[in-house]
């Protein structure tokens, strides 16, 4: 599966959130969501990445954004990350890596000369009709929170 295009259709899934509850992507429409995708918890990179979408998480709220973060990691791998750095963002636990693939983000990487395959770190708003407004590559962590919401910030009216 490729990467869905900016202004294509989001796909749908369903996974289950850190508090084991169902979350499908089409039963949110009807308002703003910011998804991100990230390899693993407690992970120095995915550490700072939760950090700070934890800390821009109640700007999100104020412009009606619903921010959930998705990794493969299990329920119970969420919870302990969730209490051990007191994140406020919702995470969406994807261990058969069903959004990730919905989402074509399961691909060759390259790290330090070496081929593997992997989580491709990316972002998705998606606006409240489900279409892809914008995405990212992440290749730079810190700051990215922050790039997010401006960017929602100017796609968004008033």
């Amino acid at each position: 599966m490729t990467v869905p295009a900016t202004g294509a259709a989001a796909p749908d899934f369903e996974i289950l959130t850190d508090a084991g509850k169902p979350f499908r992507l089409s039963a949110q429409r009807g308002g703003w969501l910011a998804l991100f995708f990230y390899p693993q918890d407690d992970t120095e990179g995915c550490t700072i990445e939760n950090i700070e979408f934890s800390v821009l998480a109640p700007e999100f709220t104020r412009l009606g954004v619903k921010l959930v973060g998705i990794s493969p990691d299990s329920v119970a791998d969420h919870c302990a990350f969730r209490a051990k750095f007191n994140l406020a963002v919702p995470l969406l636990s994807d261990p058969d890596k069903v959004a990730v693939n919905a989402f074509g983000l399961w691909q060759e990487k390259k790290l330090y000369g070496r081929d593997y395959i992997g989580l491709v770190r990316s972002s998705f708003l998606i606006d409240p009709k489900g279409i892809i407004a914008a995405q990212w590559k992440v290749t730079r962590i810190k700051g990215h929170a922050q790039k997010l919401l401006d960017q929602a910030k100017a796609l968004i009216p008033d």
